[in-house]
């Protein structure tokens, strides 16, 4: 007999997840909000302010995979610890020297990486309490947390008109401290752990196709999501001439959308198959991302931009959801690999703007790029899919893939 969602798991887990993962993701993405302020401050160009932006999302996809690592060698409670500590001391310690150059942004991006790989702890930290059918719903509330990203963007300009942009390193490790604690006391590990492997072992799922191919579907949904993430608050001051407060509002609306519709996903894909939920998600997120590659006006954009998100989110969900189903047993490592495949969409994305930007002048390129990213996902996923539905998908009882 089922048991419902909330009686199958754990509660205080599943909630500790997700504000350890919204905080984590609500620093990883700081630069962003703050790009337009420290690329005046230091005179970067196009190009420079897409790869500062960027940077964080590359070092956390590198360390998704170390963390994921550490997540099923010592827990998955212990390596948030650390983590969270490591973010703490580093933003902690830009606050107090200041970021004077081009180099320290990208040193400081290195060291918010390690708030990226929040991702490979939350995601295993919920899922190992939960049984199959409940999957989506667990993994879609704790991956809710990229939630946080909205707080970047609605807070940060605004502490950085009234306290100067390096102030805001510092005042983010408030809430940061706030939700250690809460993390420490909630948080356990589930009782059933994967019994630690040797390290060639870790790297077994890679021999398989199919990790491959969950690599690709969440580096275009994440990379996607994660990307623009960054890269809206300086977009829509370089292309509508806004300030960085209302250009961090316009961002919030698109990342708040992408975020609240990642459970929905998970959920939905639980429902009717996260196979033709992503389907789907390829489709829209195409479409939207060639609308706004010329987009004349703001309302357009902002528009598609939501829509695009609106897509991105549920396709998060929605691989999270079959993610668990073929690899549960290495759900640790699988979660790492698949999360920095997400992160190096999500750097791909945001680099390619501000490179398309400084050589071309405008944003149109690299949209239509992504655009196609996601017809290619579209395409393997309609190739796979009778291949997954006829081996490991047959054998999962009362679970639609």
């Amino acid at each position: 007999m089922k048991t419902s969602f909330w009686q199958a798991g754990h509660r205080p887990t599943l909630i500790a997840a997700f504000l350890y993962f919204d905080l984590a993701f609500m620093v990883w993405v700081l630069l962003g909000p703050l790009g337009p302020d420290i690329a005046r401050d230091l005179g970067l160009n196009a190009a420079e302010k897409g790869l500062m932006v960027a940077t964080p999302t590359l070092a956390g996809a590198v360390l998704r995979l170390v963390v994921g690592l550490l997540v099923d060698r010592i827990g998955p409670k212990r390596t948030g610890a650390i983590t969270q500590l490591i973010v703490m001391a580093g933003l902690l310690g830009a606050w107090m020297l200041g970021v004077h150059s081009f180099a320290g942004t990208l040193m400081l991006g290195g060291i918010l990486g390690f708030a990226g790989a929040s991702f490979a702890v939350a995601l295993p930290l919920a899922s190992r309490w939960y049984p199959p059918e409940h999957q989506g719903k667990a993994m879609g509330i704790a991956g809710m947390g990229n939630s946080g990203t909205v707080f970047a963007s609605l807070f940060a300009p605004v502490l950085a008109k009234l306290f100067g942009w390096n102030a805001v390193l510092g005042l983010a490790v408030i809430p940061l401290a706030i939700v250690f604690v809460i993390y420490m006391l909630m948080a356990e590990d589930a009782p059933r752990e994967v019994a630690p492997k040797s390290f060639g072992a870790y790297l077994e799922p890679l021999r398989k196709a199919d990790a491959w191919w969950f690599m690709l579907f969440y580096g275009v949904t994440f990379g996607g999501f994660s990307g623009l993430a960054s890269s809206l608050t300086i977009y829509f001051t370089d292309q509508f001439g806004l300030t960085t407060i209302v250009a961090g509002y316009c961002t919030a609306a698109c990342v708040f959308a992408g975020s609240l519709v990642r459970p929905m996903g998970g959920a939905l894909a639980d429902r009717i198959g996260g196979i033709k939920t992503l389907s789907a998600v390829y489709l829209v997120a195409a479409a939207a991302l060639v609308g706004v590659s010329s987009a004349p006006t703001l309302a357009s954009a902002l528009s598609l931009f939501v829509v695009a998100m609106l897509a991105l989110g549920t396709g998060n969900g929605a691989v999270f959801q079959l993610v668990p189903q073929r690899f549960r047993e290495e759900i640790g490592i699988m979660t790492g690999l698949v999360g920095m495949a997400g992160g190096i969409g999500g750097f791909y994305l945001a680099s390619s703007l501000g490179v398309t930007k400084q050589l071309t002048g405008n944003y149109q390129i690299g949209f239509l790029l992504f655009a196609g990213l996601a017809l290619v996902a579209f395409g393997g996923l309609t190739a796979i899919k009778g291949k997954w539905r006829t081996t490991w998908g047959a054998s999962l009882q009362g679970v639609r893939i």
